[in-house]
């Protein structure tokens, strides 16, 4: 299988050259390939976020690679990096940051017109995503109406309305009952695995970690606090 994520010597650091500096990330290597999920597991200051967000290119490394689908990212002007990211990442966060002024279908059409997506097809393609969680009869409901489990699902969704290569999913159901968050997650996992795309997933749920395809345990670089 192809590589759709490779991250090759990731360092990041905030604050570099101060008392404050932290180091979060040295000489990180990570590759994910096309119809893998792989579980990120990490304790509380490891860097987990701001690893997920120099894959997602939502932040740049200070030394390493980002390649994505055969594309070295940190070659590339802003721009480009932005148009990658809105067309071959997908992204879900523990809390579903759905719009709430607009209806479960609307927020899934939303970011397909920000790609060029004709109104009408974009709608065609958020009722299948609907449909295929068990949600067609909820589509015009606001967030506000939908349950916990719902509005997540909602938001898998819209990660998935422009057909990403890559899924970075932060704790997608860290906010849910055991209950719920298991049947959420396996709605994630029959998506992912319909779509053929690479995800990487970070959790603290070791049972939810071990269904995936592989994990990969990320350490403090330094001591929490120096």
């Amino acid at each position: 299988m192809n590589d759709v994520l490779k991250l090759e010597g990731i360092a990041k650091t905030y604050n570099p050259g101060t008392p404050g500096a932290v180091e979060v990330l040295r000489g990180l290597d990570l590759s994910v390939a096309q119809g893998e999920v792989v579980a990120l597991v990490a304790p509380s200051g490891a860097g987990k976020s701001t690893l997920l967000h120099v894959a997602g290119l939502l932040d740049t490394p200070d030394a390493g690679r980002v390649v994505l689908n055969g594309r070295d990212m940190t070659l590339l002007p802003d721009r480009a990096r932005t148009e990658a990211r809105r067309r071959e990442v997908g992204f879900v966060y523990q809390f579903h940051h759905l719009l709430p002024e607009f209806t479960a279908l609307e927020n899934i059409v939303l970011p397909q017109l920000a790609n060029g997506v004709a109104d009408g097809a974009a709608k065609a393609r958020a009722r299948d995503l609907l449909g295929r969680v068990g949600l067609t009869a909820r589509a015009d409901h606001r967030p506000a109406a939908l349950s916990g489990g719902e509005q997540q699902r909602v938001a898998f969704c819209r990660a998935l309305a422009n057909s990403p290569a890559l899924l970075l999913a932060d704790e997608p159901t860290g906010n849910l009952d055991p209950a719920t968050s298991d049947r959420v997650f396996d709605v994630l996992m029959t998506l992912v695995r319909e779509t053929g795309m690479a995800a990487l997933i970070a959790t603290h749920n070791l049972d939810l970690a071990g269904r995936m395809d592989r994990v990969v345990r990320l350490d403090r670089t330094v001591p929490a606090g120096a």
